[in-house]
């Protein structure tokens, strides 16, 4: 059984997920909460394997508990189910070690397969969300000349994957959390896509992405 502690301030949502989750013949309610402190609390006795969080709670922000919950609870993954889908809150999650990102008006199968996935270990990202980072991050990256990008290569599904991650300009770190691989794997799928692009500046792969379409029209897969 996934055990399952929801945190989120607005009864009615509390209550309509447990409802939908705890008819799951895996899934198992074990808590709700509506404040930081009622979570860190109910931590204190119970041991959820997946917390779903929201970002805006009464007496502090989702992300900080996040950060406190494992800081001092590393085992449990916690998933975030929020309003919010700006790209510098999604950044953010990856940065702290957070184990995915849902929308509240996702589709009741997602969300459920987002926590089965989250606890298989792996990272989620709604479907869509990405290719939303990707736009903005096109902008910014507008003043980026695509004249010299290198030619289109024979990379992999996986090398492209890595590629497009490192010219929205995440670290290799956050790369490797979100593909759920090492930081070594990551620096060697790098280095084989330099070589393969005859590339040596991370500069050089955002004109590649940016000529070849990979940052425009990208989306992320939907977890299964």
């Amino acid at each position: 059984m996934i055990k399952i502690l929801i945190v989120d301030d607005h009864i009615v949502l509390r209550s309509g997920l447990a409802m939908l989750l705890g008819a799951q013949d895996d899934m198992e309610i074990v808590a709700e909460a509506a404040t930081a402190a009622e979570a860190m609390e109910i931590l204190k006795s119970s041991k959820p394997d997946v917390i779903i969080l929201d970002i805006n709670l009464p007496d502090k922000n989702g992300m900080e508990l996040a950060e406190d919950i494992l800081r001092k609870h590393g085992l449990v993954k916690i998933l975030f189910l929020t309003m919010h889908d700006e790209p510098e809150y999604v950044g953010r999650v990856l940065h702290i070690g957070a184990a995915g990102y849902i929308l509240k008006n996702a589709a009741d199968t997602e969300l459920i397969n987002a926590i089965r996935a989250v606890k298989r270990g792996e990272f989620v990202l709604q479907r869509g969300l990405m290719e939303n980072i990707a736009r903005q991050k096109s902008r910014k990256l507008s003043g980026h000349t695509i004249e010299a990008a290198p030619p289109k290569a024979s990379l992999s599904k996986r090398e492209t994957e890595v590629l497009l991650l490192i010219a929205l300009g995440y670290t290799q770190q956050e790369v490797a959390d979100q593909l759920g691989v090492s930081i070594k794997t990551i620096e060697t799928h790098k280095a084989n896509i330099m070589e393969s692009l005859g590339t040596k500046k991370r500069s050089e792969l955002v004109r590649y992405a940016l000529a070849h379409g990979l940052i425009t029209g990208h989306q992320h897969k939907e977890p299964s």
